[in-house]
């Protein structure tokens, strides 16, 4: 059975980390943040947890 490839788009905007939580970046980020408060702004920069229902679905895809 062939090796299953990694998916790079996938890969690009899910990390997995060492106990095995998937992490993605917020959205909203690329422009119109002048207007954000700061608090926004800052929650932004943060990492969240990834959805949980696909969870399987994108470990699949990211690991090589």
């Amino acid at each position: 059975m062939p090796k299953i490839k990694t998916h790079k788009a996938t890969a690009k905007r899910f990390t997995l980390t060492g106990s095995g939580k998937l992490l993605r970046r917020k959205a909203g980020q690329d422009h119109f943040n002048a207007r954000e408060s700061g608090k926004v702004k800052r929650n932004k920069r943060r990492d969240i947890s990834g959805p949980s229902t696909n969870a399987r679905t994108i470990i699949r895809l990211i690991s090589n």
